[in-house]
């Protein structure tokens, strides 16, 4: 990743998020065509909700706003879950893969539900950065 410029991108939250949303990208490739209209454009914009979410938290001035984003972003990961267990219901998520990625949900959850604490507790924007 290149240097960070903006103040959310130094959030490791943000960073597992955005690398989750990669590698949901990149597995819903290998979904059949006709998925193309359906599962496909959901969990995308679900996974991609996910970051968005924590970006524009951050970049909010009160904290109130900021909790409610990170809550935004923590349905937005439970939702991308749900479509993760019906693709691998379906027989289109590698064993090893969904394993991977239930790993992933379960620490990037945490991780939000951390900051959201910290946040609530009125932690000043530049000592979240470990979260």
């Amino acid at each position: 990743m290149k240097a960070p410029i903006f103040s959310f991108e130094k959030l490791k939250v943000w960073q597992k998020a955005r690398s989750f949303h990669r590698e949901v990208f990149r597995l819903t490739t290998s979904f059949p065509y006709e998925q193309n209209y359906a599962l496909i454009p959901q969990i995308r914009r679900a996974a991609l909700s996910v970051p968005s979410n924590i970006s524009e938290g951050a970049g909010r001035l009160g904290s109130k706003e900021f909790v409610h984003f990170i809550s935004i972003a923590y349905g937005s990961l439970m939702e991308t879950m749900n479509q993760l267990i019906l693709a691998d219901d379906m027989g289109y998520v590698p064993e090893e893969m969904m394993v991977k990625l239930r790993l992933d949900v379960a620490e990037i959850a945490r991780m939000l539900t951390a900051l959201k604490k910290k946040v609530e507790c009125g932690a000043n924007k530049g000592d979240l950065m470990d979260f």
